[in-house]
């Protein structure tokens, strides 16, 4: 059958399924989960982490400068705390799941566990992860984690311990599964050379992440610090994100935990969550392409004026690293990041595109606020400094969603244990049904 098929059917499907927009108020259906004002529906407790985006003020709800809590710590706090001492990803990792900044002797054997479960079952790089790779790690990635459950004799298993215990094996493993499941593609698609490298287990997972990537192995103490914190700030983000509450509406159905990570995974890769940073490169590659002087701020101002118009780039009319869901005046990842941004790129000679991202950063609120009605401040957000991080760090493209995951997978498993613990219901939201009754025509009098 030829594929022309598939117009006349997609016809059908959007014949079919189209639905009134008026409906939608009409029956105050709150799309994405959200009001006409930006705000989630409620559809849960958690004491993991929380945003602050708006504060009270004299009974008006008013925006303020983004923050982000970690089980009651400040995010900026915390980095602050290890930054130039030792390897936060660990560290912030026994508090999200346990509930406790550790002592020393507490990270120590943390530490010891997760290096330990860095390993895979025997064979499984060579039958799993090289066999049919794909482009699309994330694919590659979830493909090997619904493989891993094969392997785990207590699979199906949903007390605290043996989730706990697959959490933290997943937690070991996912910067293998990634990184081999991309030299595993760069070989075979790209006839590019092959090499797989162990994890050692006297790094940190950020510097057994450059040094997997590596030809060489090769990575400088200022990379794997701003690498470390890269990870730590993308390891949680509310339970109200899209993979997270993916997280938490499979595990309520009693699924196993490898199938709920693949699930979360599933939603991480999309483009509106953790796929975003690499629009931000894609544009920013465009705008230095087409803008002939970087330093001429007018003339940044007409490209910027010319994507919103969905004249040039992808023409979807987006800024992309601006804007967030919840965040107004500020993205505090963002104000993280380019803390030490500028200290990468000068290591790195990257001084010129550092200064046109800032430039960005300052006038695309302004670009955008003229162009559309906007209900709460817009700023750069954790995306779009996060992809020149990586690009300075020389991490390939097809990579950047991937480490997100080995980041995200931490908050993903403390939010799978909270909801194990606390939540005895499956999650089931309402559907307002606005379909109309018809009776049933018999097949020879249809038209």
């Amino acid at each position: 059958m030829e594929n022309g098929y598939l117009t006349r059917y997609a016809a059908l499907c959007r014949q079919a399924d189209r639905l009134d927009e008026g409906m939608f108020d009409q029956y105050e259906v709150q799309r994405g989960l959200r009001d006409k004002n930006g705000n989630g529906v409620v559809t849960g407790l958690t004491n993991i982490s929380r945003i602050e985006s708006f504060k009270m003020v004299d009974g008006v709800k008013t925006p303020c400068e983004g923050k982000l809590w970690y089980r009651g710590y400040d995010c900026i706090e915390l980095v602050n705390g290890f930054r130039g001492r030792h390897a936060g990803f660990e560290e912030v990792a026994y508090l999200l799941l346990f509930g406790e900044l550790p002592t020393r002797e507490q990270l120590t054997e943390f530490r010891e566990i997760v290096s330990s479960s860095r390993t895979l079952p025997t064979n499984f790089t060579r039958d799993v992860i090289m066999k049919a790779p794909s482009s699309d790690i994330m694919n590659s990635l979830t493909r090997s984690v619904l493989t891993l459950a094969s392997y785990d004799e207590n699979c199906s298993d949903t007390s605290v311990e043996n989730v706990l215990r697959q959490c933290i094996g997943l937690i070991s493993v996912f910067p293998m599964l990634a990184v081999y499941g991309y030299h595993a593609y760069n070989h075979i698609n790209n006839n590019d050379r092959m090499y797989i490298h162990r994890q050692n287990s006297e790094l940190s997972t950020a510097e057994n992440l450059l040094m997997m990537l590596r030809p060489d192995k090769k990575y400088t103490e200022l990379e794997a610090g701003v690498l470390d914190i890269a990870l730590v700030l993308h390891m949680e983000h509310g339970g109200g994100n899209n993979s997270t509450f993916t997280t938490r509406v499979v595990t309520s159905s009693g699924a196993d935990t490898y199938s709920v990570v693949a699930a979360a995974l599933s939603s991480l890769k999309g483009p509106k969550h953790g796929g975003a940073n690499i629009k931000v490169v894609e544009m920013m590659r465009d705008i230095e392409q087409n803008v002939s002087d970087w330093t001429d701020e007018e003339e940044v101002r007409r490209y910027l004026k010319r994507i919103l118009n969905r004249e040039v780039f992808d023409k979807r009319g987006l800024i992309y690293g601006m804007g967030h869901a919840v965040y107004s005046l500020s993205d505090p990842r963002a104000q993280v990041f380019k803390g030490f941004v500028r200290k990468l790129a000068e290591a790195k000679g990257r001084q010129k595109d550092f200064e046109l991202y800032s430039m960005i950063e300052r006038i695309a609120p302004e670009v955008i606020a003229e162009k559309s009605r906007i209900y709460k401040g817009v700023s750069a957000n954790v995306d779009f400094y996060s992809g020149f991080v990586y690009s300075m760090l020389e991490i390939p493209l097809e990579m950047y969603t991937p480490i997100f995951a080995i980041a995200r997978i931490v908050g993903w498993s403390a939010h799978r244990i909270e909801e194990l613990i606390n939540m005895d219901k499956i999650i089931r939201p309402a559907y307002k049904s606005v379909m109309v009754r018809r009776d049933y025509v018999d097949i020879e009098d249809r038209s």
